[in-house]
Order: structure tokens, then sequence, then C-alpha cells
């Protein structure tokens, strides 16, 4: 049974959206983000023990999501505006770890041998009063030095370089920045999905919304059809009637 104090949350929430609707202002909407900041930690909190994320950074990208919740929530829905906002906060959240991600795949046996080298290369360097030689910290870790060598080289190639990253002695006032070394054909690629990414989100904003809701839970938010159609109060047939109808409008205007 809901507490008098989750109640008392609801009735500020909703009156203060209803104020926003009718007026928006930053500051009401900051009234609303902090009266709904625990949808915010409840899902930071699920996210934080899967990633390696801080959790301050979760929770501000999480309020990004929550502001995207506030400025799309319609009262005339009769949906709950928690119900409404916790996809928003998770897609937001979702796309933020899924950009941080690393794309390469390193084997569980050798993240966890990386993790034992850097406690027992502390030991060593404490016990030995040196740096540890790589042949020490293998016997340490009980692993051949081939297989030791092999995590060190995953562990280095995991690391992103940014295509800024300087090359060369750097003297003079010429510099060479490791992006002008990138082919031009992959470079041209890299543009065109940035300019196709603009043109999307141009034409999400042109179209009706009832139209725009669907494609954004399926296609950015990651809701199945269903999930879609239990938000906006619909039937699964519409929802997939209007998201083919939005997939068609989306393909002529970006053509």
């Amino acid at each position: 049974m809901p507490s008098p104090l989750t109640e008392n949350v609801k009735q500020n929430s909703l009156e203060l959206l209803k104020s926003y609707q009718e007026n928006p202002s930053q500051v009401t909407r900051n009234c609303i983000v902090e009266l709904n900041l625990g949808l915010v930690r409840k899902e930071a909190h699920h996210w934080v023990h899967q990633c390696g994320e801080n959790y301050e950074d979760l929770i501000q990208v999480g309020c990004i999501g929550l502001i995207r919740a506030i400025e799309r929530f319609q009262l005339s829905k009769g949906n709950a505006f928690s119900s409404f906002a916790i996809p928003y906060i998770r897609g937001e959240i979702q796309h933020y770890l899924r950009d941080r991600s690393n794309t390469v795949k390193i084997p569980r046996r050798w993240l966890e041998l990386r993790q034992q080298a850097v406690k027992v290369t502390s030991q060593l360097r404490e016990k030995l009063n040196r740096q540890p030689t790589d042949t020490e910290i293998a016997e340490a870790l009980n692993v051949s030095m081939k297989e030791w060598e092999n995590v060190k080289l995953a562990a280095k190639n995991r690391e992103v370089l940014s295509l800024d990253l300087p090359l060369g002695s750097g003297e003079g006032d010429e510099t060479t920045s490791l992006g002008e070394l990138v082919p031009d054909a992959q470079y041209r690629s890299f543009q065109l999905a940035q300019e196709d990414q603009i043109r999307l989100q141009q034409g999400l904003v042109g179209l009706e919304d009832k139209i725009r809701q669907v494609l954004e839970f399926v296609f950015l938010h990651d809701l199945t059809q269903k999930e879609a159609a239990e938000m906006l109060g619909v039937s699964v047939v519409i929802v997939s009637r209007r998201m083919k109808k939005g997939l068609k409008l989306l393909k002529s205007k970006m053509l």
C-alpha cells in the first residue's frame, strides 16, 4: 500500500506538471526533477552494479532522461508520470553506457587476471623494493608468460585513442594528429553517419506527436511494441500501424 509520503509526492508532481504545461519555466521543471529524483536513483543504482561507471555520472545522465519525460508528458493521456518517465530515464542511461562501452571484447578470465595483477604487482613491489618483472608477475599469478603477455596486450588494445592525439616529436609549429592519418573513406563514412543522425532528428521533429512518440519509444528507448502500447494507452495494432507509417514518412523525408 502506498505511503502518505508517496501519495503526496505524486500529487505534488501532478500539480507541478499541470502548472508546467500551462506555463513552462525552468524553476517549475527543476522542482519536478527534485520530486522525482528517486526514480533516477533507483535506475542508477540498478545499472551501477553492472558497469564500471560512476554512480553520480549515471544520476546526471538519468536526470536528462527525466527532463525529456517532463517535456513530453501529457496529463490528458491519464498515465502515471513515474511509469511514463522510467523508460526515458532507463533509455538515456543505456545509451550512455553503450556509447562508453568498449568495442574490444576481452575474455572474463583475462579481465580477472588483470585485476589480480594490480594487487600482485603492488605486493611484489613492496616485497622486492623495485618494479617486478613480467616473469615474476606471471609466476605470482600462476600463469604462463605467453598468457600474461596476451592479457597485457588485450588491456592495451582496449584503451580508446583520441583522434586528436599528436604524433611525432611535436617540435615546431606543425603537428600531425592521429585523425589526419585515418583513411578518407572511413572518415567519410563517419561523416555520413553523423549527417544521417542529424537528418533523422530533424525528421522526427516534423512528425505528428502520436507517430513520433511510437518511433521514439521503440527505436530510441528500446521498448517493445507492447510496452509502447501500454505507455500510450492504445492497442499493439495501432502502435504497429503508426510505426509503419512513421518509418515510411521518415524514409521519404531522408531521401
